[in-house]
């Protein structure tokens, strides 16, 4: 039979336990213990960095849609790989207020969006890379101009593929946790 309960060190129990010669009736056991939850959202919270992360996506987010909103002049095509970008600054503010305070429902959002934008990212390069390869129909110095801010435009997907990858991965730890199949740790201690 399978074991469904492990014991890790997520929450650890000490109680301190009085001596049996000194101990009178009902002294034996301490009416307060101390128990010690490592908390992964903590983890999270501090390993993690979301908001400073949190804020280079949102920042980067602003300037792949400044650098769009620019292009759609003379480069229709632009819009559509650059003012979708909304969404890297909606994360951004998510994994920020995540790290800000803890609340579950934002730390989930936030961790679902980041995936999103993951793909998103993916999709932007992949649309970039491709337009770049299109021979437009401007004169050269225009050319090297267009070509110049769309390899801006490609790096700064490039960090936003980057960014989300960790915020994934540190909101992972947060989210997904196994409370259910922990036991306690419960170590008894002998008073002095």
């Amino acid at each position: 039979m399978k074991k469904t309960f492990a014991c890790d060190e997520s929450m650890i129990i000490t109680i301190p336990i009085g001596s049996l010669r000194v101990a009178g009736e009902g002294q034996l056991m301490p009416e307060t213990f101390q128990c010690v939850y490592k908390d992964s959202y903590k983890v999270f919270a501090i390993k993690g960095k979301p908001k400073p992360l949190g804020a280079a996506q949102a920042i980067a987010g602003v300037f792949i849609i400044m650098l769009g909103l620019i292009f759609t002049k003379t480069d229709g095509f632009t819009k559509f790989y650059t003012l979708p970008s909304v969404l890297f600054v909606v994360c951004g503010i998510l994994s920020y207020a995540a790290g800000q305070a803890p609340n579950m429902h934002v730390t989930k959002l936030s961790f679902s969006l980041n995936i999103v934008s993951f793909f998103w990212s993916i999709a932007a390069v992949s649309l970039c890379l491709i337009k770049l390869h299109v021979e437009p129909e401007e004169s050269s110095d225009n050319l090297k101009l267009h070509n110049g801010i769309k390899g801006l435009i490609m790096t700064l997907l490039v960090v936003e593929q980057l960014i989300a990858l960790s915020l994934i991965y540190w909101l992972s730890k947060a989210v997904c946790r196994q409370h259910f199949n922990t036991l306690p740790i419960i170590l008894l201690k002998h008073g002095d």
